[in-house]
């Protein structure tokens, strides 16, 4: 079926989730699946251009499904929270051959910068083969938090230990970024865990947090479940070897990754005890400790942090074939 007749008949038999009917003046934008952190970052970068809700439809898809839509022309404009480079933006440049990178205004870098914890960063040229010119944007830092109702004192320290020191067997490139010298970003207003603490102490680091209080009565368990993202994305494949290192080095204990909708429906999983591990973007973990943002009124006071992952970049993805150029366009 063409896209144009897909559009008309408002996404149906596409897979996709769709705000409304697709207008075709309008752009399509995937903002991420619901209650996710994309939506989150996707309500910014729209407030910081004065974009309203009524100047595009919504589709509401993890990045993977998002760029299978971007690739057969179904979405105009997918918004990522990814690492850099990312493997799923080399695959759609591998199968359109047009793929463009959207840089943000240096007005709504500073507007971002002013209502959140993300901050500027550049992508610099050359980071895709496609990628003549650096293009701004802004960052944030995937984190490794535990369940304190779940996770022990010496498991916290292993968990740690492990992460850095056997990251050489962890094949996705993303795990370049597990190095001591980045263990602690994102950390900033995060309870640490203590075995955590212990851990990076002995290997000299400097660890102002304040050291989160674990249950009186962890029951001892053999499974434990990490949460990460969609598999499209960078959560799902990173998590699985980080449980595949920890399986191999962790007799007696097993751990699994599986797909969710990351950083929130982590966070809230693992308030709820359903999830032992999370990955997560430092931003949403600090409002689930502030009771604040997405967590207004509900603080989360079982959630420490573990680990820094690696840094998030916000990729903001479209073809030439478009014609979109900037989203200052799309407020006009």
């Amino acid at each position: 079926m063409k896209p144009s007749l897909i559009k008309v008949l408002c996404g149906v038999g596409t897979g996709l989730l769709l705000a409304g009917c697709s207008d075709d003046k309008k752009p399509n934008i995937a903002i991420g699946p619901p209650a996710s952190t994309t939506q989150g970052v996707s309500q910014l970068l729209f407030d910081a251009y004065g974009i309203g809700s009524d100047k595009y439809n919504t589709y509401q898809e993890g990045f993977g499904a998002a760029l299978d839509g971007v690739q057969d022309g179904n979405i105009d404009i997918s918004i990522g929270i990814l690492g850099l480079p990312s493997g799923s933006i080399e695959n759609l440049q591998a199968s359109s051959g047009d793929v463009r990178l959207l840089g943000l205004s240096d007005a709504a870098i500073d507007y971002i910068e002013s209502n959140s914890a993300y901050r500027r960063f550049t992508i610099p040229a050359g980071s895709y083969a496609f990628q003549d010119e650096d293009v701004e944007t802004i960052t944030a830092y995937a984190v490794l938090v535990g369940n304190t109702n779940t996770i022990d004192d010496e498991l916290g320290y292993e968990l740690a230990r492990l992460m850095y020191e056997h990251a050489e067997e962890n094949t996705h490139a993303q795990s370049a970024f597990m190095t001591l010298e980045n263990a602690l970003n994102g950390s900033e207003g995060l309870p640490i865990h203590p075995g955590a603490k212990r851990y990076y102490e002995e290997q000299g680091l400097t660890v102002t947090n304040p050291v989160a209080t674990l249950a009186d009565d962890i029951a001892s368990k053999s499974e434990f479940v990490l949460g990460t993202g969609s598999q499209g994305g960078t959560y799902y494949p990173l998590g699985g070897e980080m449980a595949t290192i920890w399986n191999r080095y962790l007799d007696g204990q097993n751990f699994t990754n599986i797909e969710t909708g990351a950083s929130i429906e982590n966070l809230v999983s693992i308030r709820d005890d359903r999830m032992d591990l999370g990955m997560t973007v430092h931003a949403p973990a600090q409002d689930a400790i502030a009771g604040q943002g997405e967590f207004d009124g509900g603080a989360i006071d079982n959630v420490a942090f573990i680990g820094q992952i690696y840094p998030e970049v916000i990729q903001v993805v479209t073809r030439e074939n478009t014609g979109i150029e900037n989203l200052e366009s799309l407020a006009d």
